[in-house]
Parts: C-alpha cells; sequence; structure tokens
C-alpha cells in the first residue's frame, strides 16, 4: 500500500476494519474466558488464583514474543509475521478447547500468548509504514475504536456460549475467528515494508538496537507514561470476575455492565483523537486525556467510600471516563515513540508493547490477586499507576524540545509539534 492508495477515503476505511480486527483477537483471547472462570475452576479442580493465572501465563508469554514480532517484521516483511502467528494462534485455541486438567490449559495459553501480539504490534508499524503525521493519528484512533469494541463484546460473547454450551466452546470460537482473520488477512492485507527497506535478522545487531532503544531516556519516559496510563484501567479489567461477580454481584452473563461502558468511554476517547488531528496539538489533548482521568480517580474514590454496597451504573461510570482519558493519550505516545526510529518501528513498537505487557502480566498475576477483594484497594492502586504516568509525562515534556513539523517523517517529539 502506497501514499497515494493511502489517501483514499474507502481504502483507509477498509484498512482500519482490517487492523482493528486484527488488534481485537488478542483483548478477545484474555476477556472472553473471564465468565468461564468459575466453570473451569470447577471442572479443572482449581481455586481463583490458580484460574487467575490463566490471564498471567498468556500475558508472560506475550510479553517475551513481542520483542521477536517487530523484529521478525522489520526482516521479513509484515504479512508473513501476521498470517504466521494468526497459523499458531488457531492451533493454540484448539489446544486449549482439548485441555483437561490445568497444566495443559496453561500451557496452550501461552502458546496463545506467543503469537496473539502480531496483529496489535506489527499493526501498529504497518500503520506508520503508509502514513504519517495527521493521517497516521486518523488511523491509529480509528483502529483504537475498533479494537476498543473487543473487550466489551468478548465477555459478553463468552457469557452466551456459558448459556448454551460448555466452556471449551470458547476457544473454539476463538479459533474460528482466528481463520477468519486468517482469510481476511491473505486476502485484504498488502505488503506494507518493502524489501529494500528491510534489516537483517541477526541476534547481535538485535540484541544493540535493542539496548539502544531501551537505553534511550525519551523512549522509556514515553514507554513508562504509556504503560502506567494503561495500568490504571488494566487493573479493573484484570479484576473484572471479582468486580462483577462479588462487588457488583452480578452474574456471569452480565459482564457487559462492566465493559461496555468503559469501552463506550475508549471508543469516545479514540474518536475525539482522530477527529482533533491537526486541530488541536497533541500536548492538549494528553493534558485533558490525564484530567479526564484524573477527575475519573476523584469520583470513584469519593463513590467507593460514599457507598457501602457498589452498583450500576454508578460504579463503572468514572471507569468509563478513565478509559475515555487513556484514549486521547495513547494516539499521541505511540507515535511519538514510533517516529524516533523510522527504520525500526516494529522494534521499537515491540520494546513499548514489552514494556506494557510485563507491568500487566504482573498485576493481573500478582496485583490483583492481593487487593481484588476490596474495591478501594484498587482505586488506590489505579490512582498511583495514573500519577505515576503523569509524572513521566510531564518529565518528556521538560527534557524534550520540538524539532521539525507535525508532517515530518523522522518527528520524534510529542506535544505541540503533534
Amino acid at each position: 500500500m502506497n501514499d497515494t492508495t493511502s489517501t483514499s477515503r474507502i481504502s483507509i476505511r477498509r484498512f482500519a476494519l482490517l487492523l482493528g480486527g486484527l488488534a481485537m483477537f488478542g483483548p478477545f483471547s484474555i476477556d472472553t474466558i473471564f465468565p468461564a472462570f468459575p466453570a473451569i475452576g470447577a471442572q479443572l479442580e482449581a481455586d481463583k488464583v490458580a484460574i487467575q493465572q490463566t490471564i498471567s501465563a498468556y500475558l508472560v508469554a506475550y510479553a517475551l514474543m513481542s520483542l521477536v514480532h517487530g523484529p521478525l517484521s522489520d526482516a521479513i516483511g509484515r504479512k508473513r509475521v501476521i498470517i504466521g502467528g494468526l497459523v499458531v494462534f488457531t492451533f493454540a485455541s484448539i489446544g486449549c478447547a482439548l485441555s483437561r486438567d490445568l497444566t495443559t490449559l496453561l500451557a496452550f495459553r501461552a502458546l496463545q500468548g506467543l503469537s496473539s501480539g502480531v496483529g496489535l504490534i506489527v499493526g501498529r508499524a504497518v500503520i506508520r509504514d503508509v502514513l504519517h503525521g495527521e493521517a497516521a493519528q486518523r488511523l491509529m484512533s480509528q483502529v483504537s475504536m475498533i479494537f476498543g469494541i473487543a473487550p466489551a463484546i468478548a465477555p459478553i460473547i463468552g457469557g452466551w456460549i456459558l448459556g448454551w454450551s460448555a466452556w471449551p466452546v470458547i476457544f473454539w470460537f476463538l479459533a474460528a475467528f482466528s481463520v477468519v482473520l486468517l482469510a481476511v488477512t491473505w486476502w485484504g492485507l498488502p505488503e506494507t515494508h518493502a524489501k529494500e527497506a528491510r534489516l537483517p535478522l541477526r541476534a547481535g545487531p538485535l540484541l544493540r538496537d535493542y539496548v539502544s532503544i531501551f537505553a534511550n531516556p525519551r523512549f522509556q519516559r514515553l514507554a513508562a507514561a504509556s504503560a502506567f496510563n494503561f495500568a490504571a484501567l488494566w487493573l479493573f479489567i484484570a479484576s473484572a470476575p471479582a468486580f462483577v461477580v462479588d462487588h457488583l454481584r452480578l452474574g456471569e452473563s452480565d459482564f457487559g455492565w462492566f465493559f461496555v461502558p468503559m469501552i463506550a468511554g475508549m471508543v469516545t476517547g479514540s474518536f475525539v483523537s482522530g477527529r482533533s488531528a491537526g486541530k488541536v496539538s497533541g500536548e492538549k489533548l494528553v493534558r485533558t486525556g490525564f484530567i479526564a482521568s484524573a477527575i475519573a480517580m476523584v469520583l470513584n474514590f469519593a463513590y467507593t467510600l460514599l457507598v457501602e454496597q457498589a452498583s450500576v451504573p454508578w460504579a463503572v461510570l468514572p471507569i468509563s471516563l478513565n478509559a475515555f482519558g487513556i484514549a486521547l493519550v495513547f494516539p499521541i505516545v505511540t507515535l511519538a515513540i514510533l517516529d524516533m526510529y523510522p527504520r525500526q518501528r516494529g522494534s521499537a513498537s515491540s520494546l513499548q508493547a514489552f514494556t506494557s505487557l510485563v507491568l500487566n502480566a504482573l498485576i493481573a498475576g500478582v496485583l490483583s490477586p492481593l487487593i481484588s477483594a476490596h474495591v478501594l484497594w484498587m482505586v488506590l492502586a489505579a490512582s498511583t499507576f495514573l500519577a505515576l504516568a503523569w509524572l513521566f509525562w510531564s518529565w518528556e515534556k521538560r527534557a524534550s524540545q520540538p524539532l521539525g513539523s507535525p508532517n515530518s517523517e523522522t518527528e520524534t517529539v510529542p506535544g505541540e509539534s503533534l
């Protein structure tokens, strides 16, 4: 796909739908099984903490493999890596469906994690391959809107499946979804990374590239701001089984009460970000996003203190506002990271994803089981993550100076220049 075809409104919409669909199957693999936690635990004779590790195993594998997806796509092309990941994910989902003990299930969940990052991680590099400046921000926001639908509908689909069948059917559904994406990708995704621009896949240079990127103080600030910002929302997502069933006292088919408002906020934020491209500075969008999230934390804290029993919709509205704020921040920070390394966008995307995923895995596997029994503790932890994100972003603003124009191919500075 070249710049001429990318200017077509129809092509961009189809491109956004395809990349959004590819980004969706990662969240689908996490959220679809939330309603099945009690059923899986009962059949496999595992307690809540053990079942929670189905998320941790997935995320740890996802994080480790995220370091490979980007550089691999820099070396052999974006499309090949995405197709390979979809094939592996399909077989891993079938393995999960056929699992009859927790160890086997965790092994195939890890295999899912090894493969599912291709859509999101490589997809970011694809966007930056074909567009830059305001157009890239708009497409990134459109993909985020589509991607945001997944956590809302995934647990609802899981609940529906449990209503008429057993939990393994959820994984058969994921396998079928992956096959559909595989067919659409095969026929509809162009190769956006030209052969002459590809980099050799050698361990030594790759390691040196990663060390160079990770040692860059500016990358560290931007990646930390992005990771901690999303962690404020991820804590509630990872704790959704306890939050929905234990605290909101809803049923296994009622996860939509939590996810739909949350994703509505994220989709709205992505829409506003896309419409604001070229009209509102990146710095102003990020500042607005952080203010919205801060207000959400104050409201959530006040509600938790004043109300003895949390209920919908009031308990989830602050979470929706927080998601809105995060969606304003994400495209600006991500594009800033990708623009730092025009020839190594895959590697930069991988390392950004790895940073966030390691934190998410720790939250899901360690922090969430420890504090999800108390909503107030969850709110305090989320507020801490948000504060850290703001501190790193503020540090970045003070440390960086605007360079170049918004449409520069090598633009590296967030803020007014974006």
